[in-house]
């Protein structure tokens, strides 16, 4: 129960991490120094959370939810990630890090064995 309790409080807390992530690499990425500090910083830490359906997942997840919301129309009529290299590169960097986190999720069922 308490270990139920406590991967339910890691996903959401990863989940948050990873909006709060992909905020800071919205608000930064067109800024020189902002493109490459904010793959950087989404590249490490989609290295280092480890594979799982209630770890690496989550966070992608989440980075990718406020990615998607940044791409909405705001009211004025404009974009957060404009159609530039700097934000196709950023919507990118969002699809390779999901499309990252859903290859390396652990089979179910653990590895097969060889029959000899």
């Amino acid at each position: 129960m308490l270990r139920a309790l406590l991967r339910g409080v890691v996903l959401l807390l990863l989940l948050v991490l990873g909006a709060a992530t992909g905020f800071a690499a919205v608000m930064v990425h067109q800024r020189s120094w902002g493109l490459p500090l904010a793959v950087a910083a989404v590249a490490a830490a989609t290295i280092a959370i480890p594979p799982g359906w209630s770890t690496r997942l989550p966070f992608a997840l989440g980075l990718a939810a406020v990615l998607g919301l940044a791409m909405t129309e705001r009211g004025a009529g404009d974009y957060l990630v404009p159609a530039n290299a700097r934000g196709y590169v950023l919507l990118g960097l969002g699809f390779v890090v999901v499309l990252t986190a859903v290859t390396t999720l652990p089979r179910p069922g653990g590895v097969p064995r060889m029959q000899p």
